[in-house]
């Protein structure tokens, strides 16, 4: 199939035998801008991690809701250790079919920043290096032989799907391929390491441009790519004073020193990642929300940036054991989509900047222009020039951009009629209008565009902010937005006195015959309608809104170019029928209202979601229908639980023989301290989750103590635990990393076989920071006895099957080593029927490892989109941990004590909407009190949808039972 330009109409299915065969694209970039075939573009992108969704229906959502956005490119890191199980062997099928994800960008014809790595960051485990690189030889992201033979054979695989989808190829829309990720170490070694892959890229047949993020690193030379990238998080991570604002820099300096290339953020701050412990995603979008984007994008605008993507702009989930050490299994990152799909406020003031920046094309070509400063003090004026055609833009702030003073100021224009070819400079005051002003809010920020050029008009200045402008059947159609309650003036050009209609609000007008200019004046309040004539024959009509109003307008490609949609929580597709004039629009309701169509004006009737609706014609020539809205959703109460004890490990007469001996005498793991036997999980293949150890001793008697220390995954603080039993006897838990435990004398079996047994929760790898710290081991690495030196032998036991796993469906970021993970109690289809019994909240008597399971069968009014979590309510915090099942698929991971996370997502193809759904918990009680809380079934959205969602296929217990029996008895 040919590619879609994004920009262009999307493909649909009665087009594709018509389609050509694939036709190459040129992709060029100068100081400016990127270029597509010659045309410039503003890439106004996000970020997006197919891996913390692992339900493909669902990558076609936020695709969607990106592009109805306003998005015209997408960012994706492609994570080596999410592919890649064990040396050597790749799965790109099912949730990893990234072919498939490729093929989704395509088309929605959006374009598609490509991130391989080999190393990504992204608060990910080991910052996305499989967990197996732990055990080989060499320091990572280095010209280590042993790591580069790796990390080569990973971009082998990885490069040929990303080559099969470049727009360079006609073949996809894959515009910009990144090499490496925040590398900022930058030496002799690094830089020949940053030129082997991207060598490594050419010869894997990658023709996009080559960029990076590293800063002010790799900027010429060898390893530098070809467009350098600065990441920028101006505001940090600190989501518990949301009030909290750093200075504003402005990046003059690099667009100045960048003489060849634009100036790209590669990752600007969409958001904020929280900790375990932290103040809750709310806080992190409270932090980073409209306000934020409002003066901090504006203001990269005003750098002359046209090539700007925001890290997150949908989080997910950190499902399994995905996370890094800080972080918890929500990554909502505060963005502007949320975890669970729903759109945000930030989602609508993203909507409004990316409109304008793809509407109005000279935006990717400007210099700065000298102007007059405001007349109020302590308020900018950042204005922009395009040296073609003279098109203005003025950004408009507070000099102090965290100042929370509400100003009115007049900003300075040069006015005349020719501002780029000699024109003498006529400087007005803007606005015009006596008694009116603009303006500007505290922590507040306005791009003004003047000398514009649209369709058949002409603008000469607006104080109301540009959305979009389209033209169709000879009309043009502008959209403009302002703050609630606020003025504003917008100035036109014309030859002569125009007719000048006011459909709809309060709208004054006043022609200068002089100057050629009819002058609108207004108060931003709803939508206001104004249709104007020209004698010339040209005809406008002016859409003057509220930012909230603005919000509801949807411009999408279709079949006969771009359409303007005002209503619905959501547009997704247009598409126009020529035999029957019908628009048939794709979408979400979030509640019964009206859909207006603008344009085109061969269109007669509306349908929605694949059914006629009855359609009537406006004064303002648009066609107006109305839809339904959702039916409401009641969701069962969990009441009815089955209860199994589940950590029989600590218990002397175990049988451990099947378990591994861990008495390995060397590793390749440069963080081995020489100490033997080693007990680093990770060399037995043991790398996700918790790990048990028994170690069998023969006792003295004189033991009076055991000093226990494990290696848990420290990055942004220590959220691990171990617990400990001697004999079944419990000896205590501790989150740090070691602890000395007396032993009471009673528990001892002198002369006899004795059992040490230690549960180790494993938080995660932390991420590589160039110094090799995502090789830092993990579970046991101090026993000792006090009064004793008894020799301790140790066995291990993680995951089932260990590096290979058992569900190769899920893969082996799913489970971890708990009995009940082990044995497949999550999985549906497991037998129960034996287990107890139980009701919700519990209180554990002792520590211990209980498993809760039940069944709930849902049945979701059809055509709608219900995102569900599962909500766990305790009345205090408590002493234990949780990991979270729905049907097999590791969801959350939660901890009493440390918070914040109480809600979880269940990904809808997870979540079965139409049949039974098992759900499956593991409580890991850790002291006293503990035992889990409260479980419930929560509603977090409500739309009709247009969206088809597929249940993902996964393996149940009768399809593992096999495996799970062979490899617990060891064969």
């Amino acid at each position: 199939m040919a590619a879609t330009l994004a920009g262009g109409p999307r493909l649909h299915a009665e087009d594709q035998a018509r389609v050509a065969a694939p036709s190459a694209h040129t992709v060029t970039y100068d100081r400016y801008s990127l270029l597509v075939d010659g045309k410039r573009i503003y890439l106004w992108s996000g970020s997006f991690h197919y891996w913390r969704l692992p339900s493909p229906s669902l990558w076609k959502d936020v695709l969607q809701k990106m592009k109805a956005g306003g998005y015209n490119g997408v960012e994706i890191y492609f994570h080596w250790g999410f592919h890649s199980p064990r040396p050597g062997v790749y799965d790109f099928s099912g949730i990893r079919d990234v072919d498939r994800l490729l093929d989704m960008a395509r088309d929605e014809g959006i374009y598609v920043i490509a991130r391989p790595g080999p190393y990504i960051n992204a608060e990910t485990d080991g910052g996305g290096f499989p967990a197996w690189l732990a055990g080989t030889a060499g320091k990572p992201r280095t010209t280590a032989p042993e790591y580069t033979a790796a990390y080569k054979d990973w971009l082998t695989h990885i490069d040929a799907i990303i080559a099969r989808h470049q727009v360079t190829n006609g073949t996809g829309t894959v515009l910009l391929y990144q090499v490496e990720n925040e590398l900022y170490a930058e030496n002799d070694d690094t830089r020949r390491y940053m030129q082997d892959i991207a060598d490594k890229a050419r010869a894997d047949g990658i023709t996009v441009p080559l960029t990076g993020n590293h800063n002010d690193n790799f900027l010429t030379g060898l390893g530098a790519p070809q467009i350098p990238g600065f990441d920028s998080y101006p505001l940090d991570f600190d989501c518990t004073r949301p009030e909290r604002w750093n200075k504003l820099y402005d990046f003059s300096s690099e667009r100045l020193a960048l003489k060849d290339t634009p100036l790209f953020f590669p990752e600007y701050q969409g958001g904020a990642f929280d900790k375990w412990g932290g103040a809750g995603n709310a806080k992190c979008r409270e932090l980073t929300g409209v306000p934020f984007e409002r003066v901090f994008y504006k203001a990269n605008i005003a750098a002359g940036s046209t090539m700007q993507n925001f890290y997150m702009t949908y989080g997910g989930l950190n499902w399994g054991y995905l996370a890094s050490p800080g972080v918890y299994t929500s990554y909502d990152y505060g963005a502007a989509i949320e975890a669970s799909r729903k759109l945000t406020g930030k989602y609508d003031q993203q909507k409004r900047l990316g409109y304008f920046v793809q509407a109005v094309a000279p935006l990717a070509k400007t210099d700065r222009l000298p102007v007059r400063p405001p007349t109020q003090q302590g308020i900018r004026d950042d204005a922009r020039i395009n040296p073609d055609d003279g098109t203005q833009f003025h950004i408009v702030r507070h000099a102090d951009a965290a100042s929370t003073a509400d100003d009115s100021t007049h900003v300075w224009m040069n006015l005349a009629a020719d501002v780029v070819h000699g024109g003498k400079a006529v400087y007005t005051s803007v606005p015009q209008q006596a008694g009116t002003a603009l303006r500007i809010n505290g922590r507040d920020s306005k791009i003004l565009l003047a000398h514009y050029h649209f369709g058949s008009q002409e603008l000469v200045y607006s104080t109301s902010e540009w959305m979009t402008q389209l033209s169709s059947g000879g009309r043009d159609i502008a959209l403009l937005h302002g703050r609630n309650g606020e003025d504003g003036e917008t100035v036109l050009r014309y030859r002569a006195a125009p007719r000048v209609r006011v459909l709809a609000g309060q709208v004054a007008s006043h022609f200068d015959a002089r100057a050629g200019t009819l002058r609108l004046n207004y108060r931003h309040d709803g939508l206001a309608r104004v249709s104007i004539s020209g004698t010339d024959g040209t005809s406008l009509l002016l859409l003057l809104a509220d930012d909230t109003t603005a919000a509801t307008f949807w411009q999408l490609p279709s079949n006969v170019g771009p359409v303007l949609v005002r209503g619905p929580y959501l547009v997704r597709d247009v598409s126009v029928s020529a035999a029957d004039a019908t628009a048939a629009l794709e979408g979400d309701a979030a509640q019964a209202g009206e859909v207006e169509l603008f344009n085109p004006r061969a269109v007669k009737s509306l349908g929605w979601n694949g059914r006629a609706v009855a359609t009537s014609v406006t004064p303002s020539g648009s066609l107006l229908a109305r839809v339904d809205g959702p039916q409401p959703v009641t969701l069962p109460t969990l009441d009815h639980w089955k209860t199994q004890a589940g950590s029989p490990e600590a218990e002397a007469r175990f049988d451990d023989h099947a378990w591994a001996l861990a008495d390995l005498s060397s590793t390749k793991n440069p963080y081995w301290d020489g100490h033997s036997p080693i007990w680093n999980s990770d060399d037995y293949g043991f790398h996700h989750g918790a790990v048990w150890y028994r170690g069998h001793f023969k006792a003295t008697g004189h033991e009076t103590g055991i000093l226990l220390g494990a290696y848990m995954g420290v990055h942004l603080g220590n959220h691990g635990v171990f617990t400990a039993w001697l004999n079944g006897h419990y000896l205590g838990s501790n989150p740090s990393s070691s602890q000395l435990f007396n032993i009471d004398p009673s528990w001892l079996q002198p002369g006899k076989d004795n059992v040490l047994a230690v549960l180790v929760d494993n938080m995660g790898h932390n991420q590589e920071e160039s110094n090799g710290v995502t090789k830092e081991p993990h579970g046991l690495y101090k026993a000792t006895f006090l009064g004793s030196d008894a020799a301790i032998h140790w066995r291990i036991q993680g995951n089932l099957g260990g590096e290979d796993g058992l569900d190769t469906v899920r893969g082996p970021f799913n489970n971890g080593g708990l009995y009940g993970e082990r044995m497949g109690w999550p999985l549906p289809g497991f037998d129960d029927k034996t287990w107890k019994d139980a009701t919700l909240p519990s209180t554990a008597t002792e520590a211990s490892v209980q498993w809760y399971r039940t069944n709930v069968t849902l049945d979701l009014p059809p055509g709608q989109d219900i995102p569900i979590a599962l909500e766990i309510e305790d009345a205090s915090e408590r002493p234990y941990r949780a990991l979270i099942f729905v049907n097999g698929w590791q969801v959350g991971r939660y901890i009493s004590d440390v918070g914040p996370q109480h809600e979880f997502e269940l990904p809808a193809g997870l979540l079965h909407a139409h049949g039974p759904n098992t759900i499956a918990i593991a409580s890991w009680t850790t002291g006293v009190g503990g035992g889990l809380g409260k479980v419930s079934l929560i509603v977090q959205g409500n739309v009709t949808t247009s969206l088809k969602i597929e249940d993902v296929a996964a393996p149940g217990y009768q399809d593992l039972e096999g495996k799970i029996k062979a490899a617990a008895s060891g064969r």
